[in-house]
């Protein structure tokens, strides 16, 4: 048998690969992508750019949901995974403690002031999963409290603190968690009153809808937890490392200060998944309270060198290159051009966001002609019209965006932050044009919208 060869197999099998995903993976991810015109086949990548095998360039204002923070395929992080890779570590043998996950830590740790300890993960759910458990040990309480719309993962702890019913359908029954609604205070001190919370989570931007707690919720919360012994959990694993224009988000906010932060997502450099969960000292030495539970919580593939290697490369780039204030900058600039158009169209109601996380929410419009087009899609399906409009951006202007959720007429930026003022001018055009063409009635876009309508009815 010959030597493997992945390059090889790539070129002799990698146009098969909306077909091997239909035979072998989830079905229906195909079957989507096709129905919307995301089918496309990408050759390459670099910074905040796709390539198909034509050469077509594709400006990504997704970047993987976030994950892809510094671009993708940045050389630093690149070259990093290289010299770790070469190094041929004795890696994972359990029973040592290897430099880089000490490294790594002790980075992230002076980096967010109140933090002590940390345990590394594989994924934002994961690290979600490790602030429940942690929360639930250290206070010797069972119940949590997230709020509505919150997304915190897909695992079945995670699922549990999930304000999303799409997301919790027919996987019933999940843990005895309560949501609450984002930023009420008087509802989170009436649950607190019945003794068994152990902690909040709370995304301090949510990522469906692009939503932020208001101003001063985090700080009045996380006063309120302690007083009735319970913790207040940040999941910052969409939101930290520089995507809101702070390292976390919640430091947005003076004097809000989380028991437990969740990170995920960009600390990876888009290449080794990665979680981390910061905490306080007392809860990691209470999980940890003896030799005998040295074990209590941990995961295989945690701490592995090529995760830790890529999140020391990643942090060392977002302060090099001042990327967390170049967020702030380039998503001001963002937003600002993209609110000047909030008068111009009916169909578009709000721009929101901070740093490089922007929500565009469209609304019924006023005028007769538009408000008969606006209600056939949302007879249909709420968000189509969202929909109508990423799909042209991705097909005539090459550039992938996404609606921030089921049924919401919200379209969510979150490019990588490498972007600068020529990304925004080239996105803000393209949406310019096609909000022209639907506030007008253009007839193609409208026509498009007739097709999801089609579409939708026939899903149900």
């Amino acid at each position: 048998m010959s030597d493997f060869d992945l390059t090889a197999l790539l070129q002799e099998r990698g146009a098969e690969r909306y077909e091997l995903h239909t035979r072998h993976l989830n079905h229906q991810l195909p079957r989507m992508l096709r129905t919307i015109g995301f089918d496309k086949v990408y050759e390459r990548a670099e910074g905040p750019f796709l390539y198909d095998g034509e050469g077509n360039e594709y400006l990504d204002m997704l970047a993987g949901f976030g994950v892809m923070g510094l671009g993708r395929n940045h050389p630093v992080v690149r070259r990093a995974l290289h010299e770790v890779l070469d190094a041929q570590l004795a890696d994972l043998t359990r029973f040592d403690c290897p430099p880089l996950p000490g490294l790594l830590a002790e980075k992230l740790l002076s980096l967010a002031p109140g933090m002590e300890r940390v345990f590394f993960g594989n994924s934002g759910t994961e690290s979600v999963e490790t602030a429940l458990k942690f929360a639930r040990y250290a206070t010797g309480r069972t119940r949590i409290l997230y709020c509505g719309h919150a997304f915190h993962g897909l695992t079945t702890g995670s699922l549990s603190v999930n304000g999303e019913t799409s997301f919790r359908r027919g996987f019933d029954p999940l843990l005895p968690d309560t949501p609450v609604p984002l930023g009420d205070l008087d509802v989170l001190e009436r649950e607190l009153g019945r003794g068994d919370v152990a902690a909040l989570i709370v995304e301090p931007i949510q990522g469906k809808g692009v939503q932020a707690v208001p101003p001063g919720f985090l700080t009045s919360a996380g006063e309120l937890l302690r007083r009735h012994g319970a913790l207040l959990i940040a999941d910052e694993v969409q939101t930290g490392l520089g995507r809101t224009g702070d390292l976390f988000a919640y430091q947005h906010e003076a004097g809000a200060e989380p028991d437990l932060v969740c990170v995920a997502k960009a600390l990876s450099g888009g290449y080794v998944p990665v979680g981390a969960t910061l905490g306080k000292e007392w809860i990691f030495k209470k999980v940890y309270s003896s030799m005998d539970r040295v074990q209590v919580h941990s995961a295989s593939f945690g701490s592995n060198a090529q995760a830790m290697a890529a999140g020391l490369a990643t942090l060392h780039v977002l302060e090099r290159d001042n990327l967390i204030a170049r967020s702030r900058r380039t998503g001001d600039l963002l937003r600002s051009r993209l609110a000047a158009m909030v008068g111009d169209y009916e169909m578009l109601h709000e721009v929101r966001g901070r740093g490089l996380m922007t929500g565009i929410e469209f609304g019924r419009p006023k005028s007769l002609s538009l408000r008969g087009r606006w209600s056939m899609l949302q007879a249909a399906r709420k968000g189509l019209f969202a929909q109508m409009v990423v799909v042209p951006l991705m097909q005539r202007h090459r550039i992938l965006t996404q609606v921030s959720g089921d049924e919401l007429e919200v379209i969510k930026l979150t490019p990588p932050l490498v972007i600068g003022e020529p990304e925004v001018e080239r996105f803000v055009t393209a949406f310019r044009e096609i909000m022209d063409e639907a506030h007008n009635g253009g007839g193609l876009l409208w026509d498009f919208g007739r097709n999801l309508v089609k579409q939708a009815v026939a899903n149900r």
